[in-house]
């Protein structure tokens, strides 16, 4: 099911409450045989992820702990975590990347999980179908795994499931997995919206999976 070997029977899931984390969910519940999930609240612009995370965990009875990590947004300016129009100008980064976020949620993630005796943790973050930014890649979590590892000296395995498959392919597994009516409960939009703005870029990429893989998006149903 498209993890590396486990160290354990046990897994941490970083649990977003959007489309990719969602299909992670999924995956690893046929996975592991426990899980526990976790959420972060960084100062986003809405908590209406936050919540669909804690429905997603509902749906497999898993424990859903979020804890604060605010502070991020005394230290870097983007527009996630403001009111700044959304943008990607040629040539530079998203000025919704979140610098050091995918870092801190698994620096977060790993401590959480030694005090359960969890080595396997599970992200969602994916280089196929992806907004640019850097630390949705795999050279980035290689060097994660290994620096976690190294500084707590215990062995951590970072599990990126979905890093090779592109949107489309994530719902078509959804299908396969006769999940796909979980995608009801998941958040996208990056303005908060529901109905979905359609026009942001992560509205934009979800539809265009959705399109790709010939099936109705359950969020629009």
């Amino acid at each position: 099911m498209n993890f590396r070997d486990p160290f354990g029977e046990s897994a941490l899931i970083l649990l977003s409450g959007g489309q990719d984390s969602a299909t992670c969910l999924a995956m690893a519940q046929a996975q592991f045989k426990t899980l526990r999930a976790i959420g972060f609240q960084y100062g986003q612009r809405h908590s209406v992820e936050i919540e669909s995370a804690r429905e997603l965990a509902k749906l497999v009875d898993v424990s859903f702990s979020v804890f604060d990590l605010s502070t991020i947004s005394e230290m870097t300016e983007n527009a996630l975590m403001s009111e700044l129009p959304i943008s990607c100008e040629e040539g530079a980064l998203p000025n919704t990347f979140v610098d050091g976020r995918n870092l801190m949620f698994l620096l977060y993630a790993a401590i959480y999980a030694k005090r359960f005796g969890i080595h396997d943790l599970i992200t969602g973050v994916c280089q196929t179908d992806y907004s640019g930014y850097p630390d949705c890649r795999q050279p980035f979590i290689d060097s994660a795994e290994q620096t976690l590892s190294l500084a707590m000296d215990y062995k951590f395995r970072i599990h990126t499931p979905l890093m090779y498959l592109t949107k489309a392919e994530t719902v078509k597994k959804m299908v396969e997995m006769g999940r796909l009516d979980w995608y009801s409960k998941t958040h996208t939009c990056y303005l908060g919206q529901y109905p979905p703005c359609g026009t942001c870029p992560a509205c934009v990429l979800r539809a265009k999976g959705f399109e790709l893989a010939e099936v109705r998006d359950p969020l629009l149903s």
